[in-house]
């Protein structure tokens, strides 16, 4: 990988770029498609712009339906186009008793991590406010429908389904505009929700905001194109594009936000 593609990228991200490395490379030289497991958006983001600046090898996502966020990816040589089958990925319907207990997409978050599975073996989790479906690797099928039998204290039976069962996802982006004084974590979600710079900042620090998935806890950190903010209690934002400044210097971004 040439020197000068970390510079465009943040520090932690340079082992996830030596992967993209390693697959380009596998791809040319075995002359075949390498399968990757479910990315998050903005490390689907650097693919784009990694493997996009070459033309040996060329990138596929697909997590299982057009709108998902988390997706497997295919790194392949030109003559190869992938079917559907290509991305290995299984739906599953997570079946409970509806009339005596409810669900949450963190309680099955947390019972698919907690299952011994890695969070990139298994894409979106999904509800229509009813039923609830998810994604995983289909190497990985029979161990999730052996293996998870509970969510919490609720007994649950995982059922295979095909594509034609997939729900409507209940959740929904929406587009909308934002205009920060910085990139910093805490000036996005104070802008982006209409609240002080320091109730954000409380939010980060009190361990209630994830990006991409992860943790985090630093107010200042930057914010990049395709990366998810999850607020507890408010929502979820990420960032699409940016449309430059504001003659007072201001940067306008053009966000998803999906509102609770």
């Amino acid at each position: 990988m040439d020197a000068t593609v970390y510079q465009h990228f943040r520090k932690e991200e340079a082992p996830f770029i030596d992967s993209v490395g390693d697959w380009m490379e596998r791809a040319n030289v075995e002359y075949r498609p390498i399968l990757t497991d479910f990315l998050d958006p903005r490390q689907q983001f650097i693919v784009e712009e990694i493997v996009g600046q070459h033309d040996i090898v060329h990138y596929f996502f697909n997590g299982g339906y057009e709108a998902a966020e988390r997706r497997r990816g295919i790194i392949a040589p030109e003559y190869f186009t992938p079917e559907q089958d290509d991305f290995a990925v299984q739906l599953f319907t997570v079946k409970y008793p509806q009339k005596f207990a409810t669900l949450s997409h963190s309680q099955i978050l947390g019972t698919l991590t907690h299952s011994g599975l890695k969070r990139d073996a298994f894409g979106d989790i999904m509800t229509d406010g009813e039923t609830w479906q998810f994604f995983t690797e289909t190497s990985l099928a029979d161990y999730v429908q052996n293996e998870i039998t509970k969510v919490g204290k609720i007994n649950v039976q995982l059922v295979p389904a095909d594509y034609t069962q997939l729900i409507t996802p209940k959740d929904a982006w929406a587009p909308e505009t934002a205009t920060v004084s910085s990139l910093r974590l805490d000036a996005l979600i104070s802008e982006v929700y209409a609240m002080s710079r320091q109730r954000a900042k409380s939010l980060i620090e009190g361990d209630k905001v994830k990006v991409n998935w992860e943790p985090f806890t630093k107010p200042d950190f930057n914010v990049g194109l395709m990366d998810v903010i999850s607020v507890r209690g408010f929502g979820r934002i990420q960032i699409t594009a940016s449309a430059g400044q504001t003659k007072k210097g201001r940067i306008k971004l053009t966000v998803n936000v999906l509102r609770k």
